[in-house]
């Protein structure tokens, strides 16, 4: 059987451009080289298009080590020196697409993760690893989410949704409809983001405003969440039409809360595979899961995070990640590797699941 070539994406102008890279690095290792050929994408956080030596050059690079010994600073840094040697040259788009089979997405957050990618796919009429436009677009936007999950019946935190020019044009309404509506503290997340990305904890009046300054000037709309105590778990869903959920797992933050500096540079937190839950929770978690992930239109796979109220064990829903880290301290390839598919099975699932979606639907 010929080989099939594999497009692997990564980088682009999120600012999770380094986990994004980290997570390629991963996947690629994990690719069979037997049965496919990687054609390597790198998107530099300007947003332009790297193939070839140059791509091949940044998938190389151990860039965990370089974020915990240097900083994000000196990421970019050597990332800039290698694409240099790209500037001037003109990325052939069309080549690039007729050259391949199917595409793995690592793009993390904004540009990558909210459909926008996926619909340039879906143009070319090729297949990819995970979710399509619709469902990478609601999941994206965390308000629009919380709608979703209300609708199948999941229950979610109390909220307030800002928009960003609300907030610029008349930032003292925001802070008081804030402290009117909520006890402290409260979160302050910007709406379609993820790897914890300029999320703060608000534990009164004062914090207020700076994390408002924080969240809004990364995204367009904000929310704003009544903080839930208890179990904050995950739970890695992976299928198309008959999705399977993997055990719970738990995160210990090793913060106040499981931040960016928590997850990937200081790696303090602890996670818990399988949650110490009992069976009956773990189960209504699970089934919360797969309602969220039908009621978006998931496809391939997702992570779901929850809350384990203390005292009442309420399942609630945080977010849904469509496309989840895959770095070795990621929680969706560890979910699954506690539920019996190894992270190169899961690797070969999600291509097979991408192409299956092509056999079913022959205009992709």
């Amino acid at each position: 059987m010929s080989k099939q070539t594999v497009a692997l994406f990564f980088g682009g102008k999120s600012v999770e451009h380094i986990i994004s890279i980290i997570s390629a690095r991963a996947v690629a290792a994990q690719i069979d080289r037997g049965r496919y050929d990687i054609l390597p994408l790198y998107i530099d956080h300007e947003g332009r298009w790297h193939g070839g030596a140059c791509a091949k050059r940044v998938l190389s690079l151990d860039v965990a080590v370089l974020l915990r010994n240097g900083g994000q600073n000196e990421v970019f840094g050597r990332l800039d020196e290698i694409t240099s040697f790209d500037e001037g040259k003109r990325f052939d788009l069309t080549a690039f697409f007729d050259s391949i089979d199917v595409a793995f997405l690592t793009l993390h957050g904004s540009n990558g993760e909210d459909g926008k990618i996926q619909g340039c796919l879906d143009t070319f009429g090729i297949p990819y690893a995970g979710c399509g436009l619709t469902a990478s677009a609601l999941a994206m936007d965390k308000a629009l989410t919380k709608l979703c999950a209300v609708d199948a019946g999941v229950a979610v935190a109390p909220s307030l949704t800002v928009m960003s020019a609300d907030y610029t044009a008349d930032p003292q309404a925001v802070c008081d409809a804030v402290a009117e509506r909520f006890d402290w503290p409260v979160f302050v997340k910007p709406a379609s983001l993820g790897s914890s990305v300029g999320i703060s904890k608000v534990h009164d009046a004062l914090e207020l405003r700076p994390a408002l300054d924080k969240a809004c000037a990364l995204d367009a709309k904000v929310l704003v969440e009544e903080t839930i105590t208890g179990h904050e778990v995950e739970v890695a869903v992976l299928g198309n039409d008959d999705p399977i959920a993997s055990v719970p797992g738990e995160i210990i933050a090793g913060s106040d809360f499981y931040d960016f500096e928590d997850k990937y540079v200081k790696s303090d937190a602890k996670l818990v595979i399988p949650a110490n839950l009992s069976d009956e929770v773990s189960a209504t978690i699970r089934n919360a899961a797969l309602s969220v992930f039908k009621a978006l239109g998931c496809e391939g796979m997702a992570r779901v995070d929850f809350f384990v109220e203390h005292g009442t064990n309420r399942v609630i829903l945080n977010e849904i990640n469509t496309l989840p880290g895959f770095t070795d301290i990621s929680m969706y390839p560890m979910l699954m590797a506690e539920s019996g598919v190894s992270f190169d099975e899961l690797v070969e699932k999600l291509l097979q699941l991408a192409l299956e979606k092509r056999s079913i639907n022959p205009k992709i």
